[in-house]
């Protein structure tokens, strides 16, 4: 079977320092209450033209993941909604409404941290832009801080699940 995608192991300084710069933009995230993922829209040249950090919770909008967020972002801030010849980093694995909006926001390049085995769809679960009937191919770099980007996660969630224990209880008590 043809693919589309290209996956590119080659990591670059750059792309640990602009993946650093996402982790930050997923402590935006967190702090909000969100889930803390967090992405970066460059150029060819390493202009950051948008970021974006979860944010569906606060805003009630299930699109408002990090990527999105980003591809609006950098789209307005070319007033162009094809983005040729960026790069887009983010700590996690994109879903398949994130990949979709890549694909077609055109960007050259996918730079991610952490797998997504539930819902990623970039080779951990669902495997998106391998399919040659594609209209355009990107470049695909996975694992960049994927220790980092996934420990952020897990400490994200093991703490939901620690105050939702507190606050079981409560809840249990509050109702007799």
């Amino acid at each position: 079977m043809q693919t589309n995608a290209q996956t590119i192991e080659v990591r670059s300084d750059l792309d640990e320092k602009f993946m650093r710069h996402a982790l930050a933009l997923a402590d935006k995230a967190e702090a909000l209450g969100e889930i803390p993922v967090g992405a970066v829209l460059v150029d060819e040249f390493g202009n950051i033209l948008g970021e974006g950090w979860n944010l569906s919770i606060m805003e009630h909008d299930p699109t408002a993941h990090a990527e999105i967020v980003a591809l609006r972002n950098g789209a307005k801030n070319l007033e162009n909604y094809r983005l040729l010849n960026c790069t887009l980093y983010v700590t996690l694995e994109p879903c398949t409404m994130c990949a979709g909006a890549i694909l077609h926001s055109r960007i050259k390049r996918l730079v991610f941290g952490a797998a997504d085995y539930k819902t990623g769809a970039v080779g951990s679960r669902f495997h998106f832009f391998d399919d040659y009937k594609m209209n355009h191919c990107v470049e695909i770099s996975a694992g960049v801080l994927a220790e980092e980007c996934g420990q952020k996660l897990s400490a994200f969630f093991q703490k939901r699940r620690a105050q939702k224990k507190i606050e079981k209880p409560l809840v249990s008590v509050s109702r007799k």
